[in-house]
């Protein structure tokens, strides 16, 4: 469903226009926005190897500050009565952890605010000063058994990562840390992993899993976290751009989205299979943009005799294709809306000349329309600079125009919405950037010939 707002139309008086005009004039003077961290939620069961999964993070990000905390941290300090009989205390449940005053760090660090940290001590079961003193990073690792566990906690991650290990390793890597590195009773152990460890895993650890983003066979597998720190590095460009312009959009990804676009950037792949996987991306990005047009509420009669309350969409929009890559998109754009027009527009050149329109085939009324610009690949964005620059002489709104591509570089995102920024961009994934040769990186190659088949 739509969650773009409606667009109404209200007559203003003159007050209510100086109002309006005031309080825009003291935002636009307001101090910016702090910069909002990308947290990354690391979840399994105990002796998994989360830490060494942190780790390996951090390690990877030089280019960013990078902060770890531990759920552990956050641990409930225990009364003397309760340290008493701490045996028969269940650690791994979630109401041992504080889980408040944890949602209350990660909203204030969340917001560019410094937060005081407890500092738990594991012998004496209680906090201990001083506190740890964290202040706000562009990457925030939260760590911990039951990370994924609360939705409020959940729903501040940008990433969700669950560590899965046998529980036979787990259990042993319990034994030497607890038994034979900090000393403790053996039988004391397992007594502990039967009683709480064990079950508390499968009741509140194991149940979060589904709500992962990816799942780590094993937190020593190389391989999972070389495609996670790239997987992170990937959001992590998207996460700053979407800061940075709220007019970008970047379809939700999920596993199905993320393997289509494996295969379409494979130089191994068929002609047929890019050119279908490519028609499945296209015409969710299709979807995406199309949910936001504006629209109107409408009360229907269902067959039944019950009352719908639905919506219906402005009925004014053509799509116009940057020939001959956004030509690719104009079946996806047709199989959603029927019989929509459709425009051309075809643009060529580059070195000192620029971008040349070449060709331009536009509906007679495009000035009234919302319209769909389609080109798959936004590189520098010129030729789309050009393309949209054309639209708005034809007297189409800027805030009329939603641009729509398969993948973006950062480049052509900041010369785009740097230029146009009432313009809206929807895009399945934002790349890393451009090489030497102005192509996007990684990329999927000269997306035109690959769909064509015009390729060498």
């Amino acid at each position: 469903m739509n969650n773009s707002p409606k667009e109404i139309a209200l007559p203003l008086n003159l007050n209510i226009k100086n109002k309006i005009s005031s309080l825009l004039s003291n935002a636009s003077k307001a101090p910016p926005s702090p910069k909002q961290p990308f947290f990354i939620g690391v979840a399994g069961g105990t002796a998994s190897g989360k830490t060494t999964v942190c780790n390996l993070i951090n390690s990877q990000f030089h280019d960013q500050r990078v902060v770890l905390i531990n759920q552990d941290s956050f641990y409930h300090s225990l009364s003397d009565e309760t340290l008493q009989k701490v045996n028969d205390y269940n650690f791994d449940h979630p109401d041992a952890f504080d889980t408040e005053l944890m949602l209350s760090c990660m909203d204030r660090l969340k917001h560019g605010q410094a937060v005081s940290i407890p500092n738990y001590d594991i012998n004496s079961r209680k906090r201990t000063e001083p506190s740890r003193q964290v202040h706000p990073a562009d990457i925030i690792v939260l760590e911990g058994i039951l990370v994924l566990h609360d939705s409020r906690v959940r729903n501040l991650l940008n990433m969700k990562i669950f560590v899965d290990e046998d529980s036979d390793v787990r259990l042993t890597r319990r034994i030497q840390r607890l038994a034979i590195e900090r000393g403790r009773n053996i039988q004391n152990v397992l007594d502990q992993y039967c009683r709480f460890v064990k079950p508390s895993f499968e009741d509140f650890v194991l149940p979060t899993k589904k709500y992962a983003d990816i799942i780590i066979p094993g937190g020593d597998n190389d391989v999972a976290i070389d495609l996670i720190i790239q997987n992170i590095r990937s959001k992590l460009g998207q996460h700053d751009m979407c800061k940075i312009y709220p007019n970008i959009f970047v379809i939700f990804s999920t596993f199905q989205i993320k393997g289509m676009h494996t295969l379409i950037r494979d130089v191994g792949t068929s002609k047929h299979d890019f050119v279908f996987y490519s028609d499945r991306l296209i015409r969710l990005v299709v979807e995406h943009g199309l949910g936001h047009l504006p629209f109107t509420e409408k009360q229907v009669t269902t067959p039944t005799g019950s009352v719908y309350s639905g919506v219906v969409f402005c009925s004014s929009l053509c799509g116009v294709s940057i020939i001959r890559s956004g030509e690719s998109m104009e079946n996806a754009l047709r199989a959603c809306c029927k019989g929509i027009k459709i425009g051309k527009i075809l643009i060529l050149g580059d070195g000192s000349n620029g971008r040349q329109l070449i060709y331009e085939k536009l509906p007679s009324d495009i000035a009234n329309r919302h319209v769909l610009l389609l080109d798959p690949v936004l590189a520098t964005g010129n030729s789309a600079t050009k393309a949209i620059s054309l639209l708005l002489k034809k007297g189409v709104q800027e805030s009329n125009i939603i641009f729509l591509n398969l993948i973006a570089a950062p480049q052509g995102i900041n010369a785009i919405c740097e230029k146009f920024p009432m313009l809206k961009l929807v895009t399945s994934e934002i790349d890393a950037t451009l090489n030497e040769n102005s192509r996007v990186i990684p990329g999927m190659g000269e997306f035109s010939d690959r769909y064509f088949a015009t390729d060498d």
